[in-house]
Order: structure tokens, then sequence, then C-alpha cells
């Protein structure tokens, strides 16, 4: 299977960075059908090609991919030392308050299912910045969502937590459907979030920051306009 909504956002020496459409997982267990795959097929001579981050199969935007040794280091130092930045845009089904704020509830593995994640004391700590971008008449809001750290489900966790979950993730109690106030329905058919920017280092020129974007895909688009008429 390929899939031709997978983007080349950039790439030198070091890194390889792809625009992930909504419904692709990052990985497989038989390697096929997933991000990695199509990495190989854009990327064929990569030396090697190590996602440094793993987006869930319904989320979108964007993932690096270390080409070399050498960059595996370098962004697992970026990360450790808190410079690789990524911002996600999030439709939550109502506004936080405050508006903007941190999330600090340490996650875990829910002992009711494995596959899911819940806020618990014995989680590992898990940290996530949020501020409230707008707001629609229904009271939904579009969300800025800065992780500090990269827990498993943390954002989608983390929104949910408080009071505030995803639209479309209707694992951590998102609604699928919102009623507007003229009767209207709007339906999110996946879990409303995207990774939209990156600040890395720049490790092929061995300074400096690169910063990249990707805007967000028609279907977040549809529900934010068909939710706030903007």
């Amino acid at each position: 299977m390929t899939t031709p909504d997978v983007r080349v956002v950039h790439r030198d020496e070091q890194l390889l960075v792809l625009h992930k459409p909504p419904g692709l997982p990052t990985t497989s267990p038989d390697g096929r059908n997933c991000l990695v795959a199509e990495a190989r097929r854009l990327d064929p001579r990569a030396p090697r090609l190590h996602p440094s981050s793993r987006l869930d199969a319904e989320v979108s935007g964007l993932v690096t991919f270390a080409r070399t040794r050498r960059a595996t280091r370098a962004l697992l130092d970026a990360r450790a030392s808190g410079r690789y930045g990524r911002l996600y845009v999030g439709i939550a089904s109502a506004t936080p308050g405050p508006a903007e704020g941190r999330w600090e509830g340490a996650i875990g593995i829910d002992p009711q299912d494995r596959r899911r994640r819940v806020v618990a004391a014995a989680g590992r700590p898990a940290r996530t910045e949020y501020r409230a971008a707008e707001q629609a008449p229904d009271g939904a809001c579009l969300l800025e969502l800065r992780p500090h750290t990269g827990r498993t489900h943390q954002l989608r966790v983390h929104a949910a937590q408080a009071g505030v979950p995803l639209l479309g993730d209707v694992v951590y109690g998102g609604p699928r459907r919102v009623v507007r106030p003229d009767g209207r329905v709007v339906t999110a058919r996946r879990v409303m979030l995207h990774c939209a920017a990156l600040s890395l280092p720049d490790v092929a020129r061995g300074r400096g920051t690169l910063e990249l974007r990707a805007e967000l895909p028609d279907d977040m688009r549809a529900v934010w306009t068909a939710l706030s008429g903007a």
C-alpha cells in the first residue's frame, strides 16, 4: 500500500521530516502499511530512519526521522535539554479554565485496559503547556498544546483529565458529534489533533535551529469552520 498523502517537509543529510496524514500508524508490528515504511520508500538511500517521536494513528502532522546515528544522539540530547519544541493544535469539546496554563498529571497505564493511559500518582511525570487560542459559539475550543514530555497519549489524556476532551477522541471521552446552537450537527471522524510545528537543532549545520510547520489538514479545518464560522 502506498500513501500519497505522506509529504516530505524537510530533508538533509541528517534529518527527514514527514507530514503524516490521519489514519496511518507511525509503526506497525510487521513494518508495513505505516509511516516508517513510507519513509523508507521516500528516502531509500538513508543509512537509517529512526522516528524521534510517534504520532497516534488518528493524529496528523510532523514526524522527524534521524537518518544517522549522529542525528539520533543529537535529537535525544535536544529532547533531554528542552531544545526540541513541538506545537500541536487540537479541537476540544470545551474551553479550559483558566484559558492557558500547564497540565502536570503523571501518566500511567490504565489497569483496566493496557491500551489506554490514565493520570495516576504512580505514573511517569508528564507536562503539557496549553492555551485556548479561539472559542466557538457552542463552547468548543481551538487549543495550542506544547508537550514537554513524550508520554503515550499525553495530550489526549491531559485534555480529558482537565474536562476538555478532544473532539473525536471517543477513547478518552471526546464526543464524535457536536450540535451547534442553530441545530446543525458537526461530526469529527477522528481525533482532532495535529502536530503543526517543530523547533529542533539543525544537526546538519551543527548550529542554529530548524523551524518547520505543517498547516491544519482539510478535515480539521472543515470541523473548526463548521463550529466557529472562522
